[in-house]
């Protein structure tokens, strides 16, 4: 690799803090002003990688299974050991073929189609989350409304009791301090296991798979109409799921059905309150809540980025690529991009321009997206019709990670 390769200068892309109030857009603007891609200096024991910020490079990279591996290296910026890579992998750390078959046994429950049926659970638990918003008439916005209603979704269509909710929320929320720069301590929630082995680096990923392996029995001793049953009952290839891919399957769903829909949802009382014109043209025409909600989706960008790794060299955006090096798919900067989104940091009710924060299309697409889209949109709603308006009190205050542009804090008042 050259000297003169392009540096991101004064920018630690690898740092949590970087991501401290959100996201950096102006860092991310220059990456984008660059002739070809952006280098990000490796250290002694990681690698460094290449930052592709701009839309269609996104997009050429999603949908290029064969040259951009998930299966090679790691889907997140840092590396991993070889032996870790089998012990960690869940679906969206798989290449197709293997990816798309074990994608088939979930993909039928998030068709838009099926995902319909799933309104009126979802409308009833928007509701209840907002009656004790109103009911208090002030608190946290996180733990009354964005964190309830979609690991409450999530967990009745895949099987976990009402009263192991809040477990779930607390391990999804630790997997996240994995990427964080203050870790658990390495034995929590009774690990033994090597970090370098879990997922996220976290301890919190034994106690997902402790979990999945209890519900496990209780479902084979008590089968109910839950994905947890289905996926025990499966076969890929005429195999059943091992214990391992099962866990592994459990995990990816309480994560990505909960986490990311929960940080959007933190970032649509902040939209409310720092737009209050575009909410109020989504009051006198309801038809935009369509688009509205995907503004929602694309300015809050709640997965920041995915990476990939070169199979073979290659070219993109005029930047040679060699084989093995990775690529680091910036989504929260390709969605302010704007050769696709005219004023990208103006927020628009009624843009219609496609995001990609459910990924740049290809076999990595987000499995979820159809549900997402459908819970903020009836939050939004139900926003609406209860003449909702909120006053943010104080700063609100960031989860502590490059990976998940979350909320941790976000103190509001019914106005």
């Amino acid at each position: 690799m050259s000297d003169n390769l392009p540096l991101v200068e004064g920018i630690d892309l690898t740092d949590p803090a970087q991501f401290a109030n959100g996201i950096p857009q102006a860092a991310f603007t220059a990456m984008r002003e660059r002739d070809g891609l952006s280098w990000v200096e490796g250290t002694d024991s990681q690698a460094g990688f290449w930052n592709v910020t701009r839309y269609a490079d996104v997009v050429t990279v999603s949908r290029d299974t064969e040259t951009y591996s998930s299966a090679v290296g790691h889907i997140q910026m840092y590396d991993i050991d070889e032996d870790a890579l089998d012990t960690r992998a869940s679906m969206i750390d798989m290449d197709p073929p293997i990816h798309t078959r074990l994608r088939r046994l979930v993909s039928p429950v998030f068709t838009p189609r099926h995902v319909q049926s799933y309104q009126d659970t979802i409308r009833v638990r928007v509701n209840e989350a907002l009656d004790n918003l109103e009911s208090a008439g002030s608190g946290e916005w996180m733990e009354l409304v964005a964190k309830p209603i979609p690991i409450g979704v999530i967990c009745d269509i895949v099987g976990v009791p009402e009263t192991d909710h809040d477990y779930m929320v607390e391990l999804s929320d630790h997997l996240v301090a994995g990427t964080s720069s203050e870790p658990l301590p390495a034995d929590a929630y009774g690990n033994e296991t090597e970090l370098r082995l879990l997922p996220f680096n976290s301890p919190a990923a034994h106690g997902v798979n402790e979990y999945a392996r209890d519900l496990a029995d209780l479902r084979r001793a008590s089968p109910g109409d839950d994905l947890v049953t289905k996926w025990l009952e499966a076969e890929v290839e005429g195999e059943k799921l091992t214990e391992s891919e099962f866990s592994n399957f459990f995990r990816l769903m309480i994560f990505a059905g909960n986490e990311t829909t929960r940080s959007s949802m933190g970032h649509l009382a902040l939209n409310m309150v720092e737009f209050p014109d575009e909410f109020n043209r989504v009051r006198a025409d309801p038809s935009l809540i369509p688009t509205v909600t995907e503004e929602v989706i694309r300015y809050s960008s709640a997965i920041l980025y995915f990476r990939r790794t070169a199979t073979r060299d290659c070219e993109l955006s005029g930047t040679a690529i060699a084989k093995g090096e990775k690529i680091v798919m910036w989504y929260a900067a390709a969605n302010f991009d704007p050769d696709v989104f005219d004023d990208p940091l103006r927020f628009d009710a009624g843009r219609a321009a496609p995001h990609v924060a459910f990924g740049g299309g290809g076999a990595h697409f987000c499995l979820g997206a159809s549900l997402a889209r459908l819970e903020i949109a009836v939050l939004i709603e139900e926003l609406i019709r209860r003449d909702i308006q909120l006053e943010i009190m104080g700063e609100p205050t960031y989860v502590d990670s490059n990976f998940v542009n979350g909320l941790e804090s976000v103190q509001v008042r019914v106005k």
